[in-house]
Order: structure tokens, then C-alpha cells, then sequence
């Protein structure tokens, strides 16, 4: 069957630690077709790992890496003044602690999203996104960089050729210019399901937002990240999944599966 839009739906997985049990993993794999898993430095652990790669390769959900900054107690949200070097190098770390864990369970990297403020400081600070895409780019060229719509993350990694995958949210307010309203400010996040999920389908078939200025932002929409761990996550996604095919949006990664 021939749709005439798709979107990837990406979550990030695999952010328990020790004793602590984040998150509701097993029960959103069948609902996504992208994994974002924790490498360790915000979340996660060695076991947490290679336990979140089988269940993902069990559904048959498409493996990335989800590199953060090294900060357990923040969760990876609070920024650090962290040089391009240095950005550089955790990332290459992480995706290779990763890597080898994917290779262990016969999986293929698919893609790389950052996570958290790595994330967010590398979409507007083009010498931080140049770097990570160049750690993607000498680690796995064939992997797939994540990074929000129309920010510099993608944009450095067109630069050097990789495929990259333009990134929105469903359950995040938008800024004039593109950006997400940062988490402090209020309305950052949507809680009404069905306002969500009218974003979410006007971004995939329309390439449009509604700012919380008013005013419409042109988008690209190729994946849409889902929050797994509130408490509606799972009902949202399911709702989300049955609203893409009655508007004929076919569900699936970019650029196949395994790349």
C-alpha cells in the first residue's frame, strides 16, 4: 500500500541505572519503530544497555544511540561549557560503548540523537553540532544523525554528507524562530492529547507549526519524538498511531530500517 506521507516515531530508552527504574520500555517498543538508547553518561548502565538492545531487536525497532553529557544527578538537562573537542570526544565514546553492544546482539546502528542539553546546545551552536556530526561521521558514516528541524545539528550533517533526520515534538511548544519554548517557561509542554496530536499531524502532512506567538513556522517532519515516561505516554501513542493512518501517514524509520 503506497501512503502519501510517513514519519519515524523515536523514544528514548534504555535511561534506568543501578537499582533505579526509569521509564516504561517494554511496553513502547511496539509502538515506535526508532530506539534512542542511553549510553551511560546520563543514563544507564552497561546491563541497562545491552538488556535495552535485545528487547528493541526483539521488536524489530531500529537501534540508535542517544549520547549525553556526563551528568547522572541532572539527567543530562543542565547545560556545561563543554568545548567542541570535548563534544567530540564523549560522543565517539558513547556510540562506541554502544556500538559494541549492538554488535554482541547481531544489531546494526541505525542512527545517533543527543540527548537533553547536548541536544539543545548543539542545535544553535554550530561548531558543537559540527563536532558531534563529525564523531558520527568517523564512527558509524552510515548511521543516520538525529537533530531538531532546521537547527544546526542537521545542517552540519548534510555538510559532510551523512543522511540526517530533521526532528520534531509532539507534546513541545514552538518559538518564532523554530526553537522548542524551553522547559521553564510556561507552556513548554502540551498536556492536552488531542492538541498534541493535531501538531504532530500538520507538521508531517502540512510542514507547519503553530508558534506560541501565533504565528505559522515552516517545518521539517521526519521523525517526531514521543516521551515515554509520563503517565499517558502509552495511551498518547497509541492515539497517535491511529491518527497517522487515518490520515495516510505510514509509520516507519528514515531511510529504512538498517541503513
Amino acid at each position: 500500500m503506497t501512503h502519501s506521507y510517513s514519519v519515524d516515531l523515536n523514544c528514548d530508552l534504555g535511561e534506568s541505572f543501578g537499582a533505579y527504574f526509569l521509564g516504561q520500555d517494554e511496553a513502547i517498543l511496539p509502538l515506535i519503530t526508532s530506539a534512542n538508547i542511553a549510553c551511560g553518561y546520563h543514563a544507564g548502565d552497561p546491563a541497562v544497555m545491552k538488556h535495552t538492545v535485545r528487547r528493541a531487536l526483539h521488536h524489530g525497532v531500529a537501534l540508535g544511540a542517544h549520547p549525553g553529557l556526563p551528568d547522572l544527578v541532572g539527567f543530562g538537562r543542565r547545560e556545561m561549557a563543554i568545548s567542541p573537542e570535548e563534544a567530540y570526544d564523549m560522543t565517539v565514546y558513547q556510540i562506541g560503548a554502544l556500538l559494541a553492544f549492538m554488535r554482541a546482539e547481531g544489531g546494526t546502528l541505525h542512527h545517533v540523537k543527543p540527548h537533553g542539553a547536548l541536544y539543545n546546545m548543539a542545535a544553535g551552536n554550530p561548531a558543537l553540532a559540527e563536532a558531534l556530526a563529525e564523531a558520527v561521521y568517523r564512527v558509524a558514516p552510515e548511521a543516520c544523525l538525529y537533530g531538531l528541524a532546521g537547527s544546526a545539528l542537521p545542517q552540519a550533517a548534510e555538510k559532510l554528507g551523512l543522511r540526517t533526520a530533521h526532528e520534531v515534538f509532539a507534546d513541545r511548544s514552538y518559538q518564532p524562530d523554530g526553537t522548542l519554548t524551553p522547559r521553564r517557561q510556561p507552556g513548554a509542554l502540551l498536556t492536552d492529547p488531542a492538541e498534541a496530536e493535531a501538531q504532530v499531524l500538520r507538521m508531517v502532512r502540512e510542514g507547519r507549526v503553530r508558534a506560541q506567538s501565533g504565528e505559522d513556522v515552516v517545518i521539517q517532519a521526519d521523525t517526531v519524538c514521543l516521551h515515554g515516561d509520563g503517565p499517558h505516554a502509552l495511551a498518547f501513542a497509541r492515539r497517535l498511531w491511529a491518527a497517522l493512518a487515518a490520515a495516510d501517514v505510514a509509520v516507519q524509520t528514515p531511510f529504512g530500517r538498517y541503513v
